[in-house]
């Protein structure tokens, strides 16, 4: 079964890689959706993939690419959207 969630990625987040680092965990997962930097310094992403999908996401947030320093993740039930791949937002 296919659910869909946004998480908040918090800490030293952007200019590190954290986006490409989530498209290609995504990738490997195969996880769709898209991920994006906020004004506010933290990343959102939008994930779509089965429970099992979602616990090895989670835990490739929490740790992020080595230049990281991932202080937290939110994370909130979603809507399904129809997506194909996963992208780099704007």
């Amino acid at each position: 079964m296919q659910i869909a969630r946004r998480y908040r990625v918090y800490g030293r987040v952007q200019g590190v890689g954290y986006r490409y680092f989530v498209q290609y965990a995504a990738a490997q997962l195969g996880i769709r959706g898209w991920v994006r930097n906020l004004d506010d310094g933290s990343v959102e992403v939008y994930a779509i993939g089965s429970k099992a999908d979602h616990d090895a996401l989670n835990e490739r947030l929490q740790r992020g690419p080595s230049m990281a320093d991932v202080h937290g993740v939110e994370v909130q039930e979603a809507a399904l959207e129809k997506l194909r791949d996963f992208r780099i937002a704007g």
